[in-house]
């Protein structure tokens, strides 16, 4: 199966003009790309805006009150991520490729709300690159994820990639914590290898929840394991999955 172009860390829709325009423009490239390979999904992510046009840095309201952070994400969902991703849809559709955005902390799209919410007003080529260590940070059952966004047809693209709650450190500094990822001893979560920050258990039930929701495509595994080294917790996530995956088809049901 032709693999996926993951992932093009950029904000296609910042203040930053020449930024944004330099995004645009891969992305534009890298789905005609796509097509002519025949590579059917395209990782990225939705992108921030500012908070009006003479904004010079992207700006993620994440609270209702004071009203202004309201004002300010309607502004930003009205008049620069739905047209934008409008457009970009209808290029995925025209050229037969899907759109994997991750649901991604500091982008307007981050969770299976925002995700539904987007694609109902742009276009069906537009899904989730569905990252469980994203949904654990943020109090998200990645199961149920699966759920709602497999309900829809909306999961193009999955990560393997878990996280590490650690419970005092978010009696500290909260699920927003700023400090830099390499300050593993004190940060509220932290990126690990699949299986080391959730059980086998629970990854198992993601993997048949994806089969049951009709996933059939690529389970990418991506290592940001701040205490092990590269191959470590690649093949340590390598191990993990083979326990877990589902490779063959059920068949009839031979028992009923």
């Amino acid at each position: 199966m032709p693999g996926t172009f993951s992932e093009l860390p950029c904000n296609p829709i910042s203040p930053d003009q020449a930024f944004a325009k330099e995004c645009d423009s891969v992305l534009r490239k890298t789905i005609k790309l796509a097509s002519l390979l025949q590579v059917p999904v395209v990782n990225t992510f939705s992108g921030t805006a500012g908070d009006s046009e003479d904004a010079k840095q992207p700006n993620w309201p994440v609270v209702p009150w004071p009203t202004e952070y309201a004002d300010i994400l309607t502004w930003q969902w009205e008049n620069k991520l739905i047209p934008y991703w409008k457009e970009i849809g209808k290029l995925a559709e025209d050229h037969n490729v899907k759109i994997g955005l991750e649901l991604h902390g500091g982008f307007l799209v981050h969770t299976p709300y925002t995700m539904l919410k987007l694609r109902e007003a742009t276009s069906d080529a537009i899904g989730a690159n569905l990252d469980p260590s994203h949904m654990w940070w943020q109090g998200i059952d990645p199961v149920a994820a699966i759920k709602i966004l497999g309900k829809a047809g909306a999961i193009h693209h999955f990560h393997a990639k878990d996280t590490y709650i650690d419970q005092d450190n978010v009696n500290m500094y909260g699920l927003v914590d700023m400090q830099p990822y390499g300050n593993v001893q004190t940060r509220a979560w932290t990126f690990r290898s699949v299986g080391c920050g959730h059980s086998l258990q629970e990854w198992s039930d993601m993997i048949s929840a994806l089969r049951m929701y009709n996933y059939d495509y690529v389970v990418s595994i991506e290592h940001e394991d701040a205490i092990m080294s590269i191959d470590e917790g690649f093949s340590r996530a390598v191990k993990n999955l083979n326990d877990v995956l589902i490779r063959e088809p059920a068949g009839e049901m031979w028992w009923a």
